[in-house]
C-alpha cells in the first residue's frame, strides 16, 4: 500500500473509519466551536439505549447531544476546559435521567481528548460510556465502608442505631427508622430465634433528608408495636428482610395499620425495605429504608445492601447491649458492695453520694467505719480499672480495710497492712492478663484514711496515692489540711506518713475520689470563680461547702454535684462528706490508778459513783465485773500508769489502758486450769471488746448496750482464760 499522497491520506481516512465503526464506546468529534463533526454507531445506545442521535453524516449538532439526560451546562464547561487547556480529562462522572424513563437514573463516564490537525485546526474527541451498574456497585461497596468505618463508635445501643440510620440517609434512602425491642434495649438476656411480631419496640433513630430534625410519626424513644400481617410484623416473624417495590397506597397490608399507612402514602413512599436487625441468631429490632424523594424505587442490589447495612447494625447494637448488660449487672455489684446508711454516731454526721461513669462503673468506694472510744474511720478509695472486676476488687480490698480498721490500727500502719493485701491482689490478676498485655498499671487502687475522735476532737488521716479531703470550719472558711500521698496500694513495702489536727465542732470534711474533679465543670460559678483546672475544681468544692453549719449535709452533696459536673462524667464519682461533733467533757470520766491490787475495789466504786450520776444504774452489775477483770488483768500483766476511763456514748463504754505491749488473747480454758477466764465473762457481758495498741502501751475496752429492763448478766460458762 503507498503510505504517500493520496494513498496515505486513503490510509489515515480507513483507519479513522474503523475507529468510529469498530469501538464498542460511544466517539464523538467535536469541531473548535464545540459542533458535533462526526459519533458513531455505539454512540445510539450510550444513554441505556437511547437512541436520539443524529445520524453519522448529520454535522451540526452541539456538544449536548453527548448525552441526553446529563447536563448540558456541564458537558460544555469539561469541553471548552479540555479545547482551551490541551489537557486530557479522562472518565469524568456525570449523573442523569434518561428522556424515555425519567425515574431512572444514569452515570456516564465522559472522556475528552483535543487533537489537531494537518492544518492547524484543532478538534475535540470525546468519548463517553455508561457506567451505571459499576458506579452503583462501587457506591454500595463505598456505603458498605463507611458503615464499617462508622458503625460500633458507640457503646450505646441508641448511638449505635443513629449511626446506622446516618449511613443509609441519604445515600441509599430518603427517610431511615430504627425501632429497637425494649427489653435488650435494657440490657435484659435475650432469646434466640425471631421476635414476637406483637412485641413493643421502641424508637431509636429517625433520619430524613426533607425534615432532618423532624422526630417522625413515632417520638423519639416512645414505644409501639406495628400491625399485622405487614412487611414490619412479618420480618419479626421470621427473620426475612422485605422489598416493595411500588407502594401505590391500596395494599391490603396498609389496613393492618391504618395509622402508619396515612403516613406512609401523607410522604408519598413509593418503595421501601423492611430489614430485621439480627446478630447471633437473635433479632434485635428492625431497619426501615423508604424513598420519597428520589424517583428511582429499591432494587434487589438495594435489598442486599440493606441486609448486610442491618446486619453490621445489629452487631454494633447488640455489642453496646452487651456492653449495658455488663455495666447493669458491674453497676449492682458495685452498688450492693458499698455500705450502707450507716447507723447515727456521736463523732459525726455524714452523708455520700456515689456516681457511676458513662464508660461503666469503676472501682470507686467508701466507707464509715464505727471505732472504739466512739471514734469513727472514715475511708475512700480507687480501684484502678472498670467493670465487674474492678467492683469484685473493690470488694475485696474494701473488706479487707473494714477488718484492719476494727482492730484499731492507727492510718498510716493500716495502708501499711492494707498495701500488703493489695500485692497479694496484683499477684493474682498479674497471672490472669489476656493475651498480650505485659504488664499492670503501675497501683492496684488509691486510699485516704481518716480517724476522727470525738473526745479529744482530733482527726488523723494517712493517704495512698489519694488526693487530700477538703476541709472547712464551721464558719465556711477553708481550713488547711496536707495529708501527704504515699505510693498507691500494690507497690509493696511502702511506708506512710501521718497527718493530725485539731477540729472543731461543726467543720465539714469532704472526701472524694478523681471522677469527681475530671468533668467538665461550669465556666463560671455564682461568685464568678472559673472552673477547669483540679485546684479551681478544689476552690468550688470549698466555696460550695462554706454553707451555714445547719446545712443539710445531703444538700450540700447535690450542691456540689450540680457545681462540678453539669453532665454525666465519664468516670465513676464518689463524695463523702462529715460534719464533726464533740462529745461533751461529762460523758468522759478518767482515772489514773496505782499498781495496787487493792485499788481493784476503789475502781468498782469509781464506777459505780459515775453510772449513778449518769442515771445508768442497770449496768452496774455487769460494769463491776468488766471493771473488777480489766482493771486485775492490768495490774498482773501489764505495767503503770494505769487508768480507767468510762465513757457515756449512745452505749457504755469501759476502758483500763497501761504501758505494757502484750495482749491478750482467748482460748479454751481445761477443767483444771485455776484462773484466767476474764475474756470469757467480757465477751458475754459486752456487745463488743477489743484491745487497741497505741504509741505507748495497750488499750483493753468492751461497750455494753443501754438498756432499761436492768444489767443482770446473762448465765455463763466460764471456759475460757485471759492471758497476756
Amino acid at each position: 500500500m503507498d503510505s504517500t499522497g493520496d494513498g496515505g491520506e486513503s490510509e489515515d481516512a480507513a483507519l479513522l473509519d474503523a475507529l468510529f465503526s469498530q469501538a464498542p464506546v460511544g466517539l464523538y468529534l467535536l469541531d473548535q466551536d464545540l459542533r458535533l463533526v462526526r459519533h458513531n454507531a455505539a454512540a445510539h445506545y450510550t444513554a441505556h439505549g437511547a437512541a436520539t442521535r443524529p445520524d453519522p453524516g448529520n454535522g451540526g449538532r452541539w456538544v449536548g447531544d453527548l448525552g441526553p439526560g446529563f447536563d448540558d451546562a456541564e458537558l460544555e464547561t469539561l469541553a471548552r476546559q479540555a479545547l482551551q487547556d490541551g489537557d486530557w480529562i479522562r472518565e469524568h462522572l456525570v449523573r442523569g435521567r434518561t428522556p424515555d424513563e425519567p425515574r431512572r437514573d444514569i452515570v456516564g463516564a465522559v472522556s475528552f481528548f483535543p487533537i489537531e490537525s494537518d492544518t492547524g485546526r484543532r478538534y475535540l474527541v470525546a468519548a463517553i460510556q455508561d457506567v451505571t451498574e459499576r458506579q452503583a456497585a462501587l457506591d454500595r461497596l463505598d456505603i458498605l465502608h463507611t458503615a464499617h468505618r462508622q458503625l460500633g463508635a458507640s457503646l450505646d445501643a441508641i448511638g449505635s442505631a443513629e449511626e446506622l440510620a446516618d449511613v443509609a440517609v441519604p445515600r441509599l434512602a430518603d427517610i431511615a427508622t430504627v425501632d429497637l425491642l425494649d427489653e435488650p434495649l435494657r440490657g435484659l438476656p435475650t432469646r434466640a430465634g425471631p421476635a414476637d411480631p406483637a412485641a413493643p419496640l421502641r424508637r431509636a433513630a429517625y433520619r430524613a433528608v426533607h425534615t432532618p430534625g423532624e422526630l417522625g410519626p413515632i417520638p423519639h424513644g416512645e414505644l409501639s408495636t406495628y400491625g399485622a400481617p405487614t412487611p414490619y410484623s412479618q420480618a419479626l416473624d421470621d427473620g426475612r428482610a422485605r422489598l416493595v417495590r411500588g407502594l401505590g397506597g391500596d395494599e391490603d397490608w396498609l389496613s393492618a395499620d391504618p395509622a402508619r399507612g396515612r403516613r406512609l402514602t401523607g410522604l408519598g413512599v413509593h418503595s421501601m425495605i423492611v430489614a430485621p436487625l439480627m446478630a447471633h441468631d437473635t433479632v434485635l429490632g428492625l431497619l426501615a429504608l423508604y424513598r420519597n424523594r428520589r424517583p428511582a424505587p429499591f432494587e434487589q442490589a438495594d435489598l442486599d445492601l440493606a441486609v448486610e447495612l442491618a446486619s453490621r447494625g445489629a452487631l454494633s447494637i447488640d455489642k453496646a447491649r452487651s456492653y449495658a448488660r455488663e455495666r447493669t449487672i458491674a453497676t449492682t455489684l458495685q452498688r450492693q458492695l458499698l455500705p450502707r446508711e450507716p447507723a447515727e454516731l456521736s463523732a459525726v454526721e455524714t452523708a455520700q453520694v456515689y456516681l457511676p461513669g458513662v464508660v461503666g462503673p469503676g472501682g470507686d468506694w467508701y466507707d464509715i467505719i464505727p471505732l472504739s472510744a466512739a471514734r469513727v474511720g472514715l475511708a475512700i478509695g480507687s480501684i484502678t480499672g472498670t467493670g465487674i472486676e474492678a467492683a469484685a476488687l473493690m470488694g475485696q480490698l474494701r473488706t479487707a480495710l473494714g477488718t484492719l480498721a476494727v482492730q484499731d490500727l492507727a492510718p498510716d500502719e493500716l495502708l501499711v497492712r492494707l498495701d500488703e493485701a493489695a500485692r497479694v491482689l496484683t499477684d493474682e490478676q498479674r497471672g490472669s492478663l489476656p493475651p498480650g498485655a505485659d504488664r499492670l498499671p503501675d497501683g492496684l487502687a488509691s486510699c485516704l484514711y481518716l480517724v476522727y475522735d470525738p473526745i479529744a476532737r482530733t482527726c488523723t488521716a494517712a493517704s495512698a496515692g489519694h488526693p487530700a479531703p477538703v476541709l472547712v470550719g464551721p464558719d465556711g472558711a477553708p481550713l488547711p489540711f496536707e495529708v501527704e500521698p504515699g505510693p498507691p496500694l500494690g507497690w509493696g513495702d511502702c511506708c506512710y506518713e501521718t497527718t493530725t489536727t485539731e477540729l472543731d465542732e461543726g467543720c465539714v470534711l469532704a472526701l472524694y475520689t478523681e471522677g469527681l474533679m475530671s468533668g467538665r465543670a461550669r465556666s463560671a460559678d455564682e461568685d464568678g470563680t472559673p472552673g477547669g483546672e483540679p485546684g479551681t475544681r478544689r476552690a468550688v468544692l470549698e466555696r460550695v461547702l462554706a454553707r451555714p453549719g445547719e446545712e443539710q449535709l445531703h444538700d450540700l452533696c447535690d450542691r456540689v454535684v450540680y457545681a462540678l459536673l453539669p453532665e454525666r462524667q465519664r468516670e465513676d464519682a464518689v463524695l463523702l462528706l462529715a460534719r464533726t461533733r464533740a462529745l461533751p467533757d461529762e460523758r468522759v470520766a478518767v482515772w489514773t490508778l496505782p499498781g495496787d491490787p487493792a485499788v481493784v475495789r476503789t475502781a468498782r466504786r469509781l464506777a459505780e459513783h459515775q453510772l449513778a450520776a449518769w442515771e445508768l444504774g442497770e449496768l452496774e452489775f455487769a460494769t463491776d465485773l468488766i471493771v473488777s477483770e480489766l482493771v486485775t488483768n492490768a495490774i498482773r500483766y501489764g505495767e503503770p500508769p494505769i487508768r480507767l476511763r468510762l465513757i457515756h456514748d449512745r452505749g457504755l463504754i469501759c476502758e483500763v489502758s497501761d504501758s505494757a505491749a502484750s495482749t491478750p488473747h482467748m482460748r479454751r480454758a481445761k477443767s483444771t486450769d485455776e484462773g484466767g477466764r476474764g475474756l470469757f465473762i467480757i465477751g458475754h457481758l459486752a456487745q463488743r471488746w477489743g484491745t487497741r495498741i497505741g504509741r505507748r502501751g495497750k488499750t483493753i475496752w468492751a461497750q455494753q448496750e443501754l438498756t432499761s429492763t436492768g444489767g443482770s448478766p446473762k448465765e455463763v460458762d466460764v471456759g475460757d482464760s485471759l492471758e497476756p
